[in-house]
């Protein structure tokens, strides 16, 4: 008589199957050649068609097993891929198309074929203070970045919304990344059973970039040691060429911050983040990838489209070094969607214009 196993038992026989066929089939094919070996006649004679058999039923056998540890170990690395993607996914949610009139998109490719955790980190966050932006990039791959990752953003995420200024941001995203590698000195002592990390702590750090746009348009900027924006206005140039400060990490914060204007976001005109990884790709002929000029080209059509803008760029990239980068490499892109920004005194034509 059929009979329907309960959910929670279906659940556990299914495991329980797999790993019964994980290891029966070795065994059956094991129990084959010795079973061939002692009763067969063939397999105890000299003449050279007895050889052949011989040699050809070990070789099935042996390529069976083969294909048959090649095929669990590649079912074990994409559950591991997977469990990784999803780890960093929760840690690099999908942005929305829209936060308070700006248009969103973001994308990151891995230097490794096929891997999901990277160093790279992102969020924009709508606050009572404007709009607030990060991006960032941690030293390194795999776990270890991607648990300094989740440091870094998780502080970001509340003190966005309870820091009135950027400057208390930043001291917040430096305490938390002090107090993570404190965890994991701990961790990786010898004395707790550590074992030799891939990278010394102390050559641990975080390029930080924080952005505040206002309801106006205002920029205000905090960057240590981060590649500064584009800046997309028919054309695109960096946001600023101000020097910025050291990474968070090896050194400690000034006691003054002094927050840059970087002036205002105007309808229509977009801002692309970047981490390292995008300029520092090389081709063949060691040749740095032309961002600059690749985001110029893209900006022609207007009005500029984030997840088409950074379509093309990634394109662009792949064809330029004609491989994945060695680094990973992550875009953000925010167009003002806003209809209207007050006029400055200093610019009354440039920033008296509307959209729409």
């Amino acid at each position: 008589m059929f009979r329907v196993l309960p959910r929670g038992r279906r659940r556990c026989e299914g495991p329980r199957v797999r790993r019964a066929l994980a290891l029966g089939l070795p065994t059956v094919w094991g129990a084959f050649a010795i079973t061939y070996k002692l009763a067969c006649p063939l397999a105890t004679q000299d003449s050279m068609g007895a050889r052949i058999v011989s040699s050809a039923v070990f070789f099935a056998v042996g390529t069976g097993l083969v294909l048959h540890v090649r095929r669990a170990l590649l079912r074990e690395l994409r559950q591991i891929r997977e469990v990784a993607g999803a780890a960093q996914n929760v840690l690099l949610r999908p942005l929305p198309p829209r936060i308070e009139g700006l248009a969103l998109a973001a994308g990151r490719l891995s230097a490794s074929r096929g891997a999901s955790v990277g160093g790279d980190l992102y969020e924009v966050a709508a606050t009572d203070h404007g709009v607030r932006v990060i991006m960032g990039d941690v030293r390194g791959h795999g776990l270890p970045a991607l648990a300094t990752v989740a440091a870094v953003l998780g502080s970001f995420r509340e003190a966005a919304h309870d820091e009135t200024e950027l400057p208390q941001v930043l001291g917040r995203l430096e305490r938390a990344l002090a107090r993570h590698l404190r965890e994991r000195s701990r961790a990786e002592h010898p004395s707790g059973g550590g074992t030799v990390p891939d990278s010394p702590l102390a050559e641990e750090f975080v390029t930080v970039l924080l952005l505040e746009i206002g309801p106006d348009g205002d920029i205000s900027a905090l960057n240590c040691g981060h590649p500064w924006p584009h800046l997309l206005s028919g054309h695109a140039r960096p946001l600023t060429d101000a020097d910025p400060l050291p990474p968070l990490g090896p050194f400690p914060l000034p006691a003054d911050l002094g927050v840059l204007d970087c002036g205002r976001l105007l309808p229509g005109e977009a801002l692309v983040l970047h981490t390292d990884g995008m300029e520092d790709a090389r081709n063949a002929a060691g040749a740095f990838f032309p961002l600059q000029a690749a985001l110029t080209e893209a900006a022609r059509i207007q009005p500029v489209s984030p997840q088409l803008l950074i379509r093309a760029i990634y394109g662009r990239l792949l064809r330029h070094a004609g491989r994945l980068p060695a680094d990973d490499a992550a875009l953000l892109v925010l167009r003002n969607d806003r209809t209207r920004v007050p006029c400055q005194q200093s610019e009354p034509g440039r920033h008296a214009r509307s959209l729409g």
